[in-house]
C-alpha cells in the first residue's frame, strides 16, 4: 500500500479508503490509486482485511452433484443475488457423499466465509446444526426441521401428486416410481407418490434409485424384466429419467407409446427437442436467490427466528406421456398422419 501511495502521490490512508471502496474518495484520486495499483500488480490482502473487519464478504456454496444440471441452475440464482449484494461466491462440491460434504463445509468455515448455502445436503441434521453454531447456514432442496438452520424448498409431496394425477387422468393404473435413494428430497417425493397412488385406489410400486442416470438405467431394467411391466414410470429426477429413457429405447420400446415417463426438476436437458420430457418444474433460480436473501437476513441481524420457505412446483407436460395401450398408439399415429386433427 505504501508503494501504491508513493506512485499515486497520495497518502497511505487514502489508498486504504480506495481499496475499501469508500464513497469519501474523489473520482480523480480513486482513478490515480487504481492506476498505480494496476501498474504494480497490487492486490488487497484478504487475510489482513478479515482480521481488521471480521468480515469476508464471501458466501460458501456447497453443491451435492456437479454432474446434475439442477445444481448449476441453483448456483446461477445464488451467484446473481450474491453479486447484487456485493458478496463474492466460493463454490465446492459434495461429490454425492456426506464425508465430502462435511469437508466442503469445514473448508468454508476455515476460510471464514460469512455464511454457507448447502444445496441437496446429505449430512446428518446434527452435523449441519453444529456448523451453524459458527456461521449462518441455509439448506436448499432438503426439508430440515431445525430451530437453527434456515431452508428453501419446493413442495416435494405436491410435485409427486401432480405427476400421479396427470398419469391417472391419462388412464394409467400401473405406475412405478424410481426413487432417489438417500438424496435430498427423495423421501418426500416417494411419500407423495405413495399417498397419491393410494388416494386413487392404486397400488404403489417403488423401485430403488439414486438420483443418477446410471440409477435410472438399473431401475428401468428391473421394471422391463417383469412379466407385467408398468405402463408409466415416475423418475425421482430428470437425470434418472434420462437414464430410464435410454434403457427403454435400448430394449426396443418406445416412450410414450409403450411406456410413459415423467421426471422431476425441469432442467434444461429435459426441455431439449429430442428428449421433451414431461417433468415437475422447480423454480430453481428463484430458490437460489431466495437462499441468499434468507442468509443476508441472518448476517444483517434483521431476523433471528428460523425461516422455512416452501415454493410451489408445477407440471410441464411434454412428449413423454400419453394414454396407455394400443388404442392410444393408433390414435397418436393417426394424429401424426393427419396433422389437421
Amino acid at each position: 500500500m505504501e508503494d501504491v501511495a508513493r506512485l499515486a502521490g497520495v497518502s497511505r490512508a487514502l489508498v486504504s479508503l480506495v481499496m475499501r471502496d469508500s464513497p469519501k474518495v474523489s473520482n480523480h484520486s480513486r482513478t490515480a490509486v487504481l492506476d498505480a495499483a494496476d501498474q504494480l500488480g497490487y492486490r488487497p490482502n484478504l487475510a489482513a482485511r478479515i482480521l481488521a473487519s471480521r468480515k469476508t464478504s464471501t458466501i460458501g456454496l456447497v453443491l451435492d452433484d456437479l454432474h446434475n444440471p439442477f445444481f448449476p441452475d441453483i448456483a446461477d440464482g445464488v451467484n446473481e443475488a450474491a453479486e447484487q449484494s456485493d458478496y463474492r461466491l466460493l463454490m465446492n462440491s459434495a461429490f454425492l457423499t456426506p464425508a465430502s460434504e462435511q469437508r466442503a463445509v469445514e473448508t468454508f468455515l476455515e476460510f471464514r466465509t460469512d455464511g454457507v448455502i448447502i444445496v441437496g445436503s446429505r449430512l446428518a441434521a446434527g452435523a449441519i446444526e453444529t456448523a451453524a453454531e459458527s456461521v449462518p447456514i441455509v439448506v436448499v432442496g432438503r426439508p430440515l426441521r431445525s430451530d437453527r438452520v434456515d431452508s428453501v424448498n419446493n413442495n416435494e409431496t405436491r410435485g409427486a401428486r401432480l405427476v400421479v394425477d396427470h398419469l391417472v387422468e391419462l388412464g394409467h393404473g400401473r405406475i412405478a416410481h424410481i426413487d432417489g435413494g438417500r438424496g435430498a428430497g427423495a423421501a418426500q417425493r416417494r411419500a407423495g407418490f405413495v399417498a397419491a397412488m393410494k388416494r386413487h385406489g392404486l397400488r404403489p410400486d417403488v423401485v430403488s434409485g439414486d438420483f443418477t442416470e446410471a440409477g435410472g438405467v438399473a431401475a428401468m431394467r428391473e421394471l422391463l424384466a417383469r412379466r407385467r411391466r408398468p405402463t408409466a414410470v415416475f423418475a425421482a429426477n430428470d437425470l434418472t429419467a434420462v437414464g430410464a429413457l435410454g434403457c427403454t429405447e435400448d430394449a426396443g420400446l418406445s416412450v410414450p407409446d409403450d411406456i410413459s415417463l415423467v421426471g422431476y426438476d425441469n432442467v434444461a436437458l429435459a426441455a431439449t427437442h429430442h428428449i421433451s420430457m414431461t417433468t415437475v418444474d422447480q423454480p430453481r433460480n428463484e430458490m437460489g436467490r431466495l437462499a441468499v436473501a434468507t442468509l443476508l437476513e441472518r448476517l444483517e441481524g434483521s431476523r433471528s427466528s428460523v425461516a422455512r420457505h416452501v415454493l410451489a412446483p408445477s407440471l410441464r407436460i411434454r412428449s413423454t406421456t400419453a394414454p396407455p395401450g394400443p388404442a392410444a398408439r393408433r390414435k397418436r399415429a393417426g394424429t401424426r398422419n393427419n396433422p389437421g386433427r
